[in-house]
């Protein structure tokens, strides 16, 4: 008769159902897979597009709160937002007294030219910060 078996038994004959059903598990692991793989492209921090030089010695560089990038146009960048000169050098005014071995890492176009670095190295210098570095693509990794 109908209805009158427990709960846990299923239809043919009184024995318990032991099994356990992995779909839903597997559905919801695949939803919170793609919720993950959406989200971290937001937590991304957008980065300028610049074409760095290659280098067989290059090495990976500690994060710095001072990143500088120089673009093919010229233009000069402080952590990723467009500056001039007077922003970088009010900047580091700001942070080496908080960081005395405050470094700097410059990351310039391959176009920009040999003086545009050299200046921007000098800026650095002439503000204090006496570490930096010049950011390049291992030629090992990145190919040319």
């Amino acid at each position: 008769m109908a209805g009158t078996g427990s709960l846990y038994e299923d239809e043919d004959g009184g024995n318990m159902i032991v099994d356990i059903n992995v779909t839903p598990l597997v559905d919801i692991t695949l939803v919170l897979l793609i919720i993950f793989m959406v989200t971290a492209s937001y937590i991304v921090q957008p980065a300028l597009r610049v074409e760095l030089p290659h280098a067989a010695t290059g090495e990976d560089t500690v994060k710095t709160t001072l990143a500088l990038e120089l673009e093919k146009d010229g233009t000069l960048s402080l952590n990723g937002t467009k500056a001039s000169e007077d922003d970088v050098k009010a900047f580091i005014a700001r942070a080496l007294p908080v960081k005395p071995d405050l470094q700097a890492v410059i990351a310039a176009d391959k176009a920009v030219s040999h003086g545009a670095v050299v200046h921007v190295i000098d800026l650095v210098r002439q503000a204090g910060v006496h570490k930096f570095a010049i950011s390049v693509e291992n030629a090992a990794a990145g190919g040319k």
